[in-house]
């Protein structure tokens, strides 16, 4: 579930495509490109592992921010900004960049790609590994914010 926002031709999207209440602890927060790839799927899970456990649910939000990453760099530029931060109850990731935006036959994130078509599936994989996607893109960007719900005593001792 989630929500798109198309932005108007030379409108900027949202710089943020998740609401950040004041006070949200910012646990990353840095500009990116190919290289940095793997090391920020590693940061991620590092820096999630202590409040939201080391299993499949972490294991598949990790998947989510790589393929968005990747597809920043694939197709948005080249480099993008990632900020990771906790909410009550939640985790959010918020991925940037400066690309000519998203189009549409990519939004619709109930389809898979068939096996034919080239790309696709970052996003499509995105929303069912994550408890809310939510996209912001236009011609001068998109920020996609991917969030993961933490169980009740998680990062609690």
């Amino acid at each position: 579930m989630g929500q798109t926002v198309r932005s108007a031709p030379g409108v900027e999207p949202m710089s943020d495509a998740a609401p950040a209440p004041s006070g949200s602890p910012v646990l990353l927060d840095r500009t990116f490109g190919h290289a940095d790839i793997t090391v920020l799927r590693h940061e991620v899970s590092r820096l999630l592992s202590p409040i939201a456990g080391n299993g499949d649910r972490l294991s598949g939000y990790v998947l989510a921010v790589n393929e968005v990453l990747t597809n920043v760099v694939l197709h948005a530029g080249g480099h993008g900004r990632i900020q990771l931060r906790r909410e009550a109850g939640a985790v959010w990731c918020v991925i940037t960049d400066s690309g000519p935006g998203i189009p549409d036959d990519y939004l619709d994130s109930h389809l898979l790609p068939g096996t034919e078509e080239i790309g696709g599936r970052g996003l499509w994989l995105a929303h069912r590994l994550c408890d809310e996607v939510t996209t912001a893109t236009g011609p001068i960007g998109t920020s996609i914010g991917l969030r993961m719900d933490l169980a009740p005593s998680a990062g609690r001792r």
